[in-house]
């Protein structure tokens, strides 16, 4: 997966995301072969997870801006005293302007929270990001691996034919019993059974990664990708290193800071806001006018906000005690990707080095042989067996590699360079 590292480095440094308007864009139908840098881009495109944390960080921005925003003025008119019995009590109409005024610093402790709030929505939203890349990077390693086991099973399918030829010249020439051709004809069954079914793997793996883009069927010809190349792996300090800049333990510091904003927002609620109003009042027997002016103020006897207080403490611990359990989980989900990848890696290696040479020549040994009458048909059927297993063990390898890679680097936030 060559490509992969170009698609990580230019979606996390550029800032690739998805594309959100009032509608939903419109699945692309493919033609042609397709790259992982095409599925990456049609996927932060087109995935409706993506848009909804779009407009979820859309909605935590408004709200900062709402937060800022000061209380309304009142405004009341009442008249009184109309049809007093008492003829000294005069009618009087009042109207009068009020205004909150927030103490304490309420109000910044408010903007507080929300950009905290704002803060939190991007890093969910970056989080969100990375798990769509690791899911397409994921299931294009799967249609990669589809394709090759194909292949391998066609080749099998080739060879199991070749070999029944050659036993059916010999059963007409007498030199073997023909119940040679039926374990041939058995392994031509075989082979064929295993190919129809890679095919039909293939063909759910390439659905699986058209919906992800939001496609009911996968009109692109193959998945081109190197599956068979291997990065280099850092050493696990420089990947530990990197986890406190990704969404899943940074986010923490902006949880904390949310919290550490609302404990003081509770604690500015300890402190009673004023109402100020001013009106003018009309005695209408007298026709005289008046002007009055006035203070409201709440007294904190039956609540003081202390509960409230102590809940907002408690969040602050409890978020801290959290963030803690993040890391040391992080730092243990990083060690069993990066144990999986080097223990991937020398699977490939020996498969490499010493199995699969070693089962091709022996294969190539026995089916001359057997042409030559040195070798039985089982001794062919046990190399081309052993043969095949060692290139299927060397496929799985080599996408248990490539997945415990796209695990690091989902964890890391970053590719493995």
């Amino acid at each position: 997966m060559a490509r992969r590292f170009v698609i990580w480095t230019t979606v996390l440094s550029c800032g690739l995301g998805a594309v959100v308007g009032a509608q939903p864009p419109t699945p692309p139908q493919l033609e042609g072969p397709i790259t992982l840098r095409d599925a990456v881009a049609l996927a932060l495109e087109h995935s409706p997870a993506l848009r909804s944390f779009d407009w979820g960080r859309r909605a935590a921005e408004a709200r900062t801006l709402q937060a800022a925003r000061r209380p309304n003025p009142s405004l009341s008119a009442t008249v009184e005293d109309i049809g007093a019995s008492d003829a000294t009590v005069q009618p009087q109409a009042t109207l009068q302007l009020g205004q909150l005024v927030e103490l304490g610093g309420k109000r910044a402790a408010r903007q507080h929270v929300a950009s905290a709030n704002t803060a939190l929505a991007a890093w969910d939203y970056e989080a969100a990001r990375l798990d769509v890349l690791t899911q397409v990077t994921s299931t294009f390693l799967g249609v990669l691996a589809a394709q090759d086991s194909v292949q391998q099973t066609s080749t099998a399918l080739t060879l199991a034919e070749q070999i029944r030829r050659v036993v059916g010249d010999r059963v007409t020439a007498g030199v073997v019993s023909p119940i040679e051709s039926t374990r041939a004809d058995v392994m031509v069954g075989t082979a064929r059974i295993e190919r129809d079914h890679a095919r039909h793997a293939l063909d759910a793996s390439r659905r699986q990664l058209a919906a992800l883009w939001g496609s009911a069927d996968a009109t692109f010809t193959q998945a081109v990708g190197a599956l068979f190349a291997m990065p280099p792996v850092p050493s696990f300090a420089s990947l530990e290193a990197a986890l406190p800049k990704t969404p899943e333990e940074a986010r923490w510091t902006s949880e904390i800071e949310h919290r550490v904003a609302t404990l003081a927002l509770a604690r500015a609620a300890k402190v009673p806001d004023v109402t100020l109003s001013a009106g003018y009042r009309r005695f209408t027997s007298e026709s005289r006018n008046a002007f009055i002016v006035g203070a409201t103020i709440p007294i904190p006897w039956f609540d003081r906000h202390t509960d409230g207080i102590r809940a907002a403490e408690a969040d602050v611990e409890r978020a801290r005690a959290e963030a803690a359990a993040v890391s040391i989980d992080l730092r243990s989900r990083l060690a069993a990707a990066y144990r999986d990848v080097a223990s991937a890696s020398e699977a490939v290696a020996v498969l490499r080095s010493t199995v699969i040479p070693a089962a091709q020549s022996v294969f190539d040994a026995v089916q001359e042989g057997y042409q030559l009458g040195r070798f039985g048909l089982l001794d062919v059927l046990d190399a081309q067996r052993t043969l095949a297993d060692a290139n299927r063990r060397h496929l799985d390898a080599l996408t248990r590699f490539h997945i415990a890679v796209t695990s690091v680097e989902r964890l890391t936030g970053a590719p493995l360079q």
